[in-house]
């Protein structure tokens, strides 16, 4: 009997520890469970976070564009200007413009922009009309709503009494990767549609033209890929970037152009000013010295990065980000 009573003792105690290692491992498995829900919902959410909204408006001669709800920049191709433009270009954390929309001096300095002077006879990069323009002929929205805006344009260069030299295309990628930094993917295919010969000029390509408060003259910080800062030590010096950017208030904010290396005359000299300009400008220093020429049929393609951020370019990054920049294929 006694030996019966013990076997049951062992019997139920067996059962007991089953079913309290099962408990245990249901329980186990809950948490794993949860844990696991837990971290896949707050990757979802940073997800989410980080995947910022962008829309495009059309309205009018220009192309509003907004990040998560908050105006960022216009695309300007009105018939009375000279070229189209970008204006303004708003830093993601202050939400005033890096860069600036001429001035009494240098009114052909118009924010960030594409153009070039001495082409043909024709002047297309500054103020009078009559002297030769660029005009916009298809300015569309190609994608938007998402995390990305493509603006698309095609555009004819044009003078009175004249055969246009050159017509382009040109495609604008905007996406906000990170919440301090926009970001403008530019791709400009030019196309001779005659022997076109461009004179000696500083006057050339993508430009940008910075807002006076972070010019080098008024305590802001201009430096290329080198390390090199200020015009003095970075004018006519071949660079895959620059940056510029300055303090405003308790915050630092700027605007970096990237060339990227598939570009020819890569990496093209830049012209820079203290003041508050810069533009990587093949046709300041061609080959002989004279001039740049391109036959009939010609297709020049041309791309950039603009990034448009906060902090300094370490802050930003600016190295690594050409880094990423130079290994991404045509658009």
């Amino acid at each position: 009997m006694m030996m019966k009573q013990t076997v049951c003792f062992h019997a139920r105690k067996e059962l007991l520890t089953e079913q309290i290692i099962l408990k245990c491992k249901s329980l186990i498995m809950r948490n794993i469970l949860l844990r696991s829900l837990m971290i896949f919902s707050g990757l979802m959410f940073s997800l989410n976070l980080s995947a910022a909204k962008i829309n495009a408006e059309k309205v009018g001669s220009k192309i509003n564009v907004t990040v998560n709800g908050k105006f960022f920049t216009s695309y300007i191709f009105s018939e009375d200007e000279k070229y189209p433009f970008f204006f303004p270009v708003n830093g993601p954390l202050s939400g005033g413009s890096v860069t600036s929309m001429r001035n009494a001096v240098y009114p052909h300095h118009t924010s960030l922009f594409f153009g070039c002077d001495m082409v043909n006879g024709g002047n297309y990069w500054q103020e009078g009309l009559d002297r030769g323009r660029i005009i916009s002929v298809n300015a569309q929205i190609e994608k938007q709503g998402g995390d990305t805006v493509i603006i698309t344009d095609e555009c004819i260069w044009s003078r009175p009494g004249a055969l246009s030299p050159v017509k382009d295309t040109r495609r604008f990628i905007i996406t906000a990767p990170a919440e301090k930094y926009y970001q403008i993917d530019v791709v400009i295919s030019m196309e001779m549609l005659m022997d076109v010969v461009i004179r000696k000029t500083n006057h050339s390509l993508f430009s940008a033209r910075m807002a006076a408060d972070l010019a080098v003259t008024n305590g802001g910080t201009m430096i290329n890929a080198e390390g090199l800062k200020g015009e003095k030590d970075t004018f006519g010096k071949g660079s895959a970037w620059i940056d510029f950017y300055g303090k405003r208030g308790n915050i630092i904010e700027g605007l970096a152009i990237l060339q990227h290396p598939s570009n020819p005359w890569y990496p093209s000299p830049w012209f820079t000013r203290d003041y508050g300009f810069m533009s990587p400008t093949p046709m300041y220093w061609p080959q002989n010295d004279k001039d740049t020429s391109m036959k009939k049929g010609t297709v020049l393609v041309l791309r950039y990065r603009v990034l448009v951020h906060s902090g300094s370019h370490t802050d930003a990054d600016i190295a690594g980000k050409f880094d990423e920049y130079k290994k991404t294929s045509t658009y």
